[in-house]
């Protein structure tokens, strides 16, 4: 029984997917009642890459074990995404920030989705033991994340776990619950999206709830993202493709939403999966090209047999496992430094469109990360770095915040925003005006930027430099090399 349920928990994982991906990041509501566009094969999709990388990392141990840095080895091995999250995270492991520190330290990106959409494996790992399945989900998403970020994969990790032995959605959810701490924003989302449920029975107009009491300008938050789901499954009455296409049509990370929804209704019945569903994408394991130095099973059956190994070698223990602590997204200071960019700062109006000159007033300072919180930004803020390139080639200089902002590299503006906007710190879609792209000779260059930020937005920028073919973090660009 185990394998039926394992293998429609990886097909729904790839139909929800699919579904979802082409529509990742619209506002919603939508109007899907099938695919569309209908696809010929699955669509690939992070959510299922991650865990064929964490399956595989596990499976070549002797005595495989769940532990945070051999999944954060296999991380750096195998995997190049630059996004968000995952961007952040390899750029603090390539720093030698180890888990769960890599998760919490300088990532504006922790409390996102990244880590609640690849529970399933524990999951499948642990079938009906929730406790271990949660234990299983905090080594994976500690590396990435935290707080809310973790939280919201080790809710993933107890239902899926629970829903190998039992199917009515309300128990599900109250003992899945429990995993979380009673303040958990991602907790409150789901039980007033309950609450909400059982008092309204439209699902359009409890997405309006959600969106107004925990929605995000960040389409990947994971609280209004989990709601979504929630509200599908109840929504959808265990209609499979009814309850997909409602987690789907709420809008923001609608891949996430319908691919766990997905997993989710196939684990508790392998029969729901409508042949119409299944039919359009087949049974290929096809991985996106960010996976890399790996040879995985060709289908989601050969997949399913390795992870029903794997769960056969690993030794649970018998008593009750406890989770370690969660800890709290965590913006740098110097207390805690990890790593340390030397900076001039000073006081500088926004108004003025040359780059600036340090005055005498400036202050020699050592910032403790990318990410700065200093109310000075209020008024206008400058901040000089130097900036080291190993070899020649185009780069991101990124100046992101909530405000204005302007950069400049080696005297040349390369970025520049006028009016308040979107904060989106992330290469591959940074908001207008916050990214620039510059062709420069290896060797040592000075990046200058200044940024304003009015009330009532947080006081808070993020700097950088990325690698423009990849988008990924230059790890080592602004940080003091004695120091990384």
């Amino acid at each position: 029984m185990n394998r039926d349920k394992t293998l429609a928990c990886w097909l729904g994982k790839a139909i929800g997917g699919t579904l979802g991906q082409p529509h990742e990041g619209k506002d919603g509501p939508l109007d899907l009642t099938f695919y569309d566009p209908v696809p010929e094969e699955a669509i690939p999709n992070d959510d299922l890459d991650l865990q064929v990388v964490w399956a595989m990392a596990l499976a070549g141990e002797d005595r495989p074990r769940v532990d945070r840095n051999l999944l954060a080895r296999a991380w750096q091995q195998h995997v190049t995404f630059p996004w968000d999250e995952y961007g952040a995270g390899l750029r603090n492991l390539a720093n030698a920030i180890a888990p769960p520190l890599s998760g919490q330290y300088d990532n504006w990106f922790a409390e996102c989705m990244g880590a609640a959409i690849r529970s399933e494996l524990w999951a499948c790992l642990a079938p009906g033991r929730a406790d271990l399945a949660a234990a299983y989900a905090y080594e994976d998403a500690c590396v990435d994340h935290a707080g809310e970020g973790v939280w919201a994969e080790v809710f993933h990790a107890a239902l899926q776990s629970l829903a190998f032995v039992k199917s009515n959605p309300e128990a599900l959810l109250d003992e899945a619950l429990t995993f979380l701490p009673p303040r958990s924003r991602v907790r409150r989302a789901i039980q007033d999206t309950r609450a909400r449920w059982a008092l309204s029975g439209d699902w359009r107009a409890v997405r309006e709830h959600i969106q107004t009491s925990y929605g995000h300008p960040n389409f990947t938050d994971v609280a209004q993202n989990l709601a979504f789901t929630v509200l599908g499954w109840l929504a959808g009455q265990g209609d499979f493709g009814k309850s997909l296409c409602i987690a789907v049509n709420c809008g923001k990370d609608t891949d996430c939403t319908g691919a766990t929804l997905g997993a989710l209704l196939g684990i508790i019945d392998p029969a729901c999966i409508p042949d119409r569903w299944a039919e359009p994408i087949g049974r290929a394991l096809i991985l996106s090209p960010g996976i890399v130095g790996l040879d995985p099973p060709k289908t989601i059956d050969d997949f399913t047999d390795l992870v029903l190994d794997l769960a056969g070698r690993i030794d649970p223990p018998a008593e009750s496992v406890g989770l370690p602590d969660v800890l709290p997204r965590l913006c740098p200071t110097m207390a805690g430094a990890l790593t340390r960019i030397p900076a001039t700062i000073w006081q500088e109006s926004f108004d003025a469109t040359a780059e600036p000159t340090p005055p005498a007033t400036a202050e020699q300072v050592t910032l403790p990360g990318h990410w700065i919180t200093d109310k000075r930004l209020r008024g206008g803020l400058a901040i000089r770095c130097a900036m080291r390139l190993g070899r020649s080639g185009e780069v991101h200089v990124m100046a992101s915040t909530w405000g204005k902002a302007r950069a400049w590299v080696d005297g040349k503006q390369v970025l520049q925003r006028t009016e308040p906007g979107l904060m989106m710190p992330s290469y591959h879609r940074a908001a207008p005006g916050t990214r620039g792209t510059v062709d420069l000779p290896p060797g040592e260059h000075v990046l200058t930027v200044v940024a304003q930020v009015p009330e009532p937005h947080p006081p808070e920028l993020v700097i950088g430099v990325g690698q423009a073919a990849t988008n990924l973090w230059l790890p080592d660009a602004l940080t003091d090399p004695c120091q990384a």
